[in-house]
């Protein structure tokens, strides 16, 4: 019987084993050295606020598993040797596999900082990287966050639930600026600030000073500041996991590369999830997503090509969300920090500077690109279809309404929008 084996019980690799067990009766073994099942990664800071407990992020039993035949192994990977089918794992023993699958996700990048390994620094990735700050939580801590992305604010709206001091340090003119246009960077930035955040824009770590017991005891900035602290968080983004394939002969490059097909140069070997680098990026997409859903979609397709129904990843339009402290964060298509020559954006920010929308959209054909939206909640299905159908900009904006998923009584703003839009429009036209 064919052996399927799988690095890594994230999202990814979980997926892919589900769809290959409903499909088939193939040997399939996961390899994890984090946990010995599947969790929810983003539901990790709401285990630390209280929300949940961390055995409510495992989607399935303990008794799952063996139900559906999937074996699981609490072991770590060492060493991957593709001409004999073997894996070396951290006990000496070894694993053989007739199909390979590398799902091994991200770990938190470190930039050679001094002092980057010292106790008290971490990332907000592993489960590990929780216990660690559950640790280091108490009424005498205080945190200093580095990197200002979407796992930074994470991170500061947990340490501000347990009223842990917070300085933010973030290297951009405004926050997340090389996502967000001005006008939403500064919405944000200002409404981390009314929740007591320090944020420190256009400011660079230099190093990281150690007590005497090697813990986290200050960091230095590069203006020479020294901020007291025992929690320091670096969420300067992530890369892929993949330093185990050493000398293995699979091709890299920062990930795994990967055709559409999610095929290593080395036959019956694969890549998927946060690890995984096309070749050439799928349309405007980058090469590299760590992105949850994107993963999941991949472990679904190769599920299919591996019971015989051989199947191009295709992930489709882009699309994301994530939450800003209290403010909810959308974006359907393309809408660029700084507009492309092609592109027109027409922004709109309500009086309350906790609700905008910014849509993008043709100069030429007037087509719509894309949009951003900040405590509205717009229809994945509405943009999904409109982006596949090239819809205009003026359509979307006829039919915010029906666009519009904000619960009932909510408060909404199709008119006010739309008055803003077409005096946009008539500037626009007079330029």
């Amino acid at each position: 019987m064919e052996h399927i084996v799988i690095i890594g019980n994230g999202i990814s690799g979980v997926s892919l084993a589900r769809h290959i067990r409903k499909n088939s009766d193939k040997k399939i073994t996961i390899i994890s050295a984090e946990t010995a099942y599947f969790f929810s990664r983003t539901a990790l800071m709401y285990v630390y606020m209280g929300h949940m407990k961390f055995e409510h992020t495992q989607p399935y039993e303990p008794h799952f598993w063996k139900k559906n035949r999937i074996d699981l192994v609490f072991k770590k990977v060492e060493k991957v040797d593709t001409k004999d089918k073997t894996l070396l794992l951290d006990d000496n023993s070894n694993l053989s596999y007739d199909k390979l699958v590398i799902a091994t996700g991200s770990k938190s990048n470190k930039f050679g900082w001094p002092g980057q390994d010292l106790k008290g620094v971490l990332g907000l990735y592993h489960k590990q990287d929780l216990e660690e700050l559950e640790k280091l939580s108490n009424e005498n801590s205080k945190a200093v966050i580095v990197g200002g992305g979407l796992i930074g604010i994470e991170l500061a709206e947990m340490l501000a639930t347990r009223n842990i001091p917070v300085t933010f340090l973030v290297r951009e003119e405004n926050f997340w600026g090389g996502v967000l246009p001005e006008g939403e960077a500064k919405l944000i930035g200002k409404h981390i600030l009314e929740h007591h955040i320090d944020l420190r824009l256009e400011t660079n770590l230099k190093e990281i000073l150690s007590d005497e017991k090697g813990n986290a005891k200050a960091v230095v900035t590069e203006s020479g500041e020294v901020i007291e602290c025992n929690i320091v968080g670096l969420t300067v983004g992530v890369s892929p996991n993949i330093d185990f394939l050493k000398d293995s002969g699979i091709e890299t490059k920062r990930g795994v590369l990967v055709n559409r097909f999610l095929e290593t140069n080395i036959p019956d070997v694969y890549a998927i999830g946060d690890c995984a680098e096309q070749h050439e990026a799928i349309g405007n997409r980058r090469n590299i997503e760590a992105v949850w859903y994107t993963g999941r979609m991949m472990g679904e397709v190769l599920a299919q090509t591996l019971t015989g129904n051989k199947m191009q990843y295709n992930p489709g339009h882009w699309f994301n969300s994530a939450k800003f402290l209290d403010i909810e964060y959308q974006t359907y298509g393309w809408v660029w920090a700084k507009p492309r020559e092609y592109e027109n954006q027409f922004y709109w920010e309500h009086a309350s500077g906790k609700k905008a929308i910014r849509i993008s959209y043709h100069k030429d054909t007037n087509e719509f690109l894309g949009i951003n939206t900040f405590g509205i909640r717009m229809r994945h299905e509405f943009f999904d279809k409109i982006l596949t159908e090239k819809q205009s900009v003026d359509y979307v904006i006829k039919n915010l309404k029906v666009a519009n998923f904000d619960p009932e009584f909510f408060k909404t703003h199709e008119k006010e929008i739309t008055i803003a839009f077409n005096k946009h429009i008539s500037i626009s036209k007079t330029k």
